[in-house]
């Protein structure tokens, strides 16, 4: 009904998938390059995780238009399934034909021929399921054994699974220890940045036909704080501060607007309290922040303030202990108010004595600071190893939030929620942690942007002696790019799931930094060698 009034030829903040609304942020252009590159391996499982609403699917569908047309694709969108109905539900997906209640062997049989057949006809079977944390310990087991099919050189059936972060714990079980390691890609899709809302709010109402900018700065700014730069969100609340604009019969919409359709669309009064951080001050508001007290939690029934301790130069004093009813309130509340990334990533730059720029990823603020960004996939003692704090992505119930991981003492580590600390227990942080981290490191003066075969002999000499050092092994002197070096290279590249391609491209140099830096913040105190 106000199509006419703003001049659009379309409901351009509909949540339904329209492939003409298609908006890669380059995060997802990230997410589909890594699903992209794990399918053109040798096969087996790729991961796409994410929150809910994060562009997921759009990422899944956007790869299945680049899919080589020789390609026969069964896509799973309901995958609370038996091993036997997973099975039947593939088939039914790829035209195989089977007979009254077969059994899973005979299912199992078919799908074999099948992808025997196709491999024979110089055709690929892709598998995709939809909402992957659904899936049963068992199916996940099945799934991995129709992937023992296999030539010399390839899987016969490739598997990507796209599910919500839990999934990610689920392939830790040690029952799926087998699958884990059959994972050749895998990318967690993180939600949209302030200035990737603006280009996507803007894309949408340009194919809707309106060209001119509808949402005032303040307006986007509203949006990142309310929808946590969630897609879904984001067009739920465009679409009822629309929806108001019209009824008020005014232009542009502002932050006022969007405030008041977020308490519509969220169903709570939304005020200062869920304000974000601004970024540009963000260091020393966080100085001021920590000053506040930094608590000790064990996770069950005792609290009690740290010991009076020097961080980011901010002096913490003791206090007096709490109950545990106010601890657990306390920690609740931390998390409730630490589902914004960007301020678990001013934590992380002020523990460095710097605050990331406005308007830029957290990634490229590091790249203009001097510094390398990284995110990894790994256990807890893997991220302890690297002695650097980091981001670290967390799960209450169903709730993700991130936090800093400040420092470590004996079986307890300092954790940063939004404005507080706590010193919590090891096995309380593995309960909640998801296996994400994001660290940052100081550059040194001759890390180069990327090292090739045919790079020069410094930078050949560069990337062995850094391989070496993160292998602990001595370096050899270096002529040329040779085999040995590149097998070494593939090996550190798998073991820190980046991509194995035969060059040491950005996201293996920045982790290698990490290996190369004596510089900056430890997670425990000691010489970073």
């Amino acid at each position: 009904m106000y199509k006419a009034f703003f001049g659009l030829s379309d409901n351009p903040f509909s949540i339904a998938p329209n492939p003409s609304y298609l908006f890669l942020s380059d995060r997802h252009r990230e997410a589909l390059a890594h699903l992209t590159y794990g399918l053109g391996e040798t096969g087996g499982f790729v991961l796409l995780t994410g929150e809910v609403g994060t562009g997921k699917t759009t990422v899944s569908r956007c790869l299945l238009r680049q899919l080589p047309e020789n390609t026969d694709t069964a896509f799973i969108l309901n995958p609370s399934l038996t091993e036997l109905e997973l099975l039947a539900t593939l088939c039914d997906e790829l035209g195989i034909k089977y007979g009254e209640n077969p059994t899973l062997k005979q299912l199992t049989d078919l799908i074999s021929q099948f992808l025997l057949n196709n491999h024979q006809a110089g055709r690929n079977t892709v598998m995709i399921i939809d909402e992957a944390q659904h899936l049963r310990a068992e199916v996940l087991e099945q799934l991995r054994l129709l992937t023992n099919l296999e030539t010399d050189t390839k899987k016969l059936l490739q598997v990507i699974l796209i599910g919500q972060p839990e999934l990610q714990h689920l392939l830790k079980r040690q029952e799926l220890r087998q699958l884990a390691q059959r994972i050749t890609a895998r990318y967690h899709l993180l939600p949209l940045t302030e200035q990737e809302i603006s280009l996507y709010v803007q894309h949408r109402l340009r194919v809707a036909g309106r060209s001119e900018p509808l949402f005032n700065q303040g307006a986007i700014k509203a949006l990142h704080r309310y929808s946590g730069g969630i897609p879904r969100v984001i067009n739920l609340l465009c679409e009822r501060a629309l929806m108001a604009a019209y009824g008020q019969n005014r232009t542009p919409i502002n932050k006022q607007m969007v405030a008041a359709a977020a308490t519509e669309v969220l169903g709570e009064p939304v005020g200062k309290g869920k304000a974000p951080w601004l970024w540009g001050s963000a260091a020393g508001v966080l100085v001021a922040a920590i000053a506040t007290g930094v608590w000790w939690w064990t996770g069950a029934d005792h609290l009690a303030a740290a010991p009076a301790e020097t961080v980011v130069n901010a002096t913490v004093q003791p206090a007096v202990p709490p109950q545990t009813n106010v601890a657990s309130q306390l920690l609740t509340s931390a998390i409730a108010k630490s589902q914004d990334i960007d301020t678990a990533y001013a934590g992380l730059f002020a523990l460095w004595g710097e605050a990331p720029f406005v308007g830029v990823s957290a990634c490229q603020s590091a790249q203009q600071l001097g510094m390398v960004c990284a995110q990894q996939q790994g256990t807890l003692p893997q991220l302890i190893a690297l002695n650097y704090p980091a981001v670290v992505y967390l799960k209450s119930a169903e709730q993700l939030f991130y936090g800093v991981l400040v420092k470590k003492q004996q079986q307890q580590l300092l954790l940063q929620l939004n404005e507080q600390q706590f010193w919590v227990s090891q096995s309380w942080f593995e309960q909640h942690y998801i296996g994400t981290y994001e660290v940052l490191a100081k550059k040194t003066a001759d890390t180069p942007a990327q090292v090739t075969p045919s790079a020069n002999l410094e930078q050949v000499q560069w990337l062995e002696n850094s391989l070496a050092k993160a292998q602990q092994r001595s370096p050899r002197a270096m002529s040329y790019f040779d085999s040995e070096l590149a097998q070494s290279l593939q090996q550190f590249q798998t073991a820190h799931q980046l991509p194995v391609d035969g060059r040491a491209a950005a996201d293996t140099i920045a982790v290698l930094a990490l290996y190369n830096s004596h510089q900056g913040p430890q997670l425990v105190a000691g010489d970073r060698s």
